[in-house]
C-alpha cells in the first residue's frame, strides 16, 4: 500500500513537473568566423598582375628591340650606320638601302633558292615525322623507345661535324649546288625535333577515336588520314612552322654546299662587304625583307599555331 502510495506520488510529481513552463536554455553565442579580407587579396592580385605584365613587357623588349634596331637601322644613310656612338633613329630616313640591296645580283635569286630549300626540307621533315612519331607512339616498343632518344641524341651533333661528310657525299652522286642537296643537309636538322613534336601530339590524341574509326571499318592508315591527322592538325602547324624556320635561317650547311646558282640570302648577306668593310645599311636591309615571310607565315598560321600548342592540355 505504502508502495502504490509513492508511485502514485512520484508519477504526480512528474506529471506537475512537466506540466511546468522549462526554463529557457542558454543561448550560446554564434563562434565569429575569420572574415576574409577581400581588401588584400584584391590587392595581391593587381600586383602579381602588374609583375607579370613588367615581366611581359621586359620580355617584349629583350627579343624585339634587336629587330627595332636592325628595321632603324636599314632607312639610316651609311654615315648614320657607322655613328659613334649610335643611334636608335635616323636622323635622316632613306630608302637608299632596300633599293641598293634589291638591285644587286643574285638577291632575288637567293630569294628563290631559300624559299625552295625551305619548303622541300619542311615537307620532307612532315612526310617523315607524321608516321615515324604515329608508329612510336601508338605500338610503344623498346625499339621506338630507342630510335625517338637515338632522334633526339643527333640533335647534340654540331652541324659543323655533318657538314663537310654531307657536302662530299652530294658531291659524289652528282647534287653539289643544287637546292635539292640543302633541302637534305637541312632534313637531318629538322627531323628529330619534328619527330619529337609530333610525338607528343600524337600521344595527347585519345585511342577511342581510332578504335571507334577501326569500327566504322577504316583501316589503321585510314583512321590515321581521316581521324588522327585532322585532329593534331594544329601540332603538325607548329611542326613545320619549326621545320621552316630551321631551314630559312640555316647558314653553316648552304654555306658549305651552295657556290652560286643555290646560294640561299643567309649567304648573300654575309656578302654584303666593300672596300670600307661591312655594308652594313643594305645588310639590315636585306635582313629586315628577309624576315617578312616567316611573320606572315606565322601570322597565317596562328590560330594552328595557339590550338597545336594547347593540344592535350584538358586531356584527362
Amino acid at each position: 500500500m505504502r508502495v502504490a502510495e509513492r508511485i502514485k506520488h512520484d508519477g504526480g510529481t512528474a506529471a506537475k513537473a512537466a506540466k511546468a513552463p522549462s526554463a529557457p536554455a542558454a543561448v550560446v553565442p554564434p563562434r565569429k568566423r575569420r572574415g576574409v579580407n577581400r581588401e588584400g587579396l584584391e590587392a595581391g592580385r593587381r600586383s602579381t598582375r602588374t609583375l607579370l605584365w613588367v615581366l611581359l613587357a621586359a620580355a617584349m623588349v629583350l627579343y624585339g628591340f634587336p629587330f627595332l634596331y636592325l628595321l632603324f637601322t636599314s632607312f639610316k644613310t651609311p654615315i648614320d650606320t657607322i655613328a659613334v656612338p649610335p643611334t636608335i633613329l635616323p636622323r635622316e630616313w632613306t630608302l637608299e638601302n632596300y633599293t641598293s640591296a634589291l638591285g644587286r645580283n643574285g638577291v632575288l635569286a637567293s630569294f628563290i633558292n631559300s624559299i625552295q630549300t625551305a619548303v622541300i626540307s619542311t615537307v620532307l621533315s612532315l612526310v617523315l615525322a607524321v608516321p615515324a612519331a604515329y608508329g612510336i607512339t601508338r605500338y610503344k616498343t623498346l625499339s621506338g623507345r630507342i630510335f625517338i632518344m637515338a632522334a633526339l641524341v643527333t640533335r647534340m651533333v654540331p652541324p659543323v661535324a655533318i657538314g663537310i661528310p654531307l657536302a662530299s657525299m652530294m658531291g659524289s652522286v652528282g647534287l653539289s649546288d643544287t637546292p635539292i642537296a640543302l633541302s637534305i643537309a637541312h632534313t637531318t636538322i629538322s627531323l628529330p625535333l619534328s619527330i619529337w613534336l609530333m610525338s607528343s601530339f600524337f600521344e595527347a590524341v585519345p585511342k577511342d577515336l581510332e578504335e571507334a574509326a577501326t569500327v566504322d571499318g577504316c583501316s589503321r592508315l585510314g583512321a590515321l588520314w581521316r581521324v588522327v591527322i585532322p585532329v593534331v592538325s594544329g601540332g603538325i602547324a607548329v611542326t613545320a612552322i619549326f621545320a621552316f624556320l630551321a631551314s630559312w635561317n640555316e647558314f653553316l650547311f648552304a654555306l658549305l654546299m651552295t657556290a652560286i646558282r643555290s646560294q640561299t640570302t643567309p649567304v648573300v648577306i654575309a656578302n654584303f662587304q666593300t672596300q670600307f668593310g661591312l655594308d652594313w645599311g643594305s645588310m639590315t636591309a636585306l635582313a629586315a625583307v628577309y624576315s617578312i615571310p616567316v611573320i606572315l607565315l606565322t601570322l597565317l598560321l596562328q590560330r594552328k599555331i595557339v590550338a597545336g600548342m594547347t593540344l592535350g592540355a584538358v586531356k584527362g
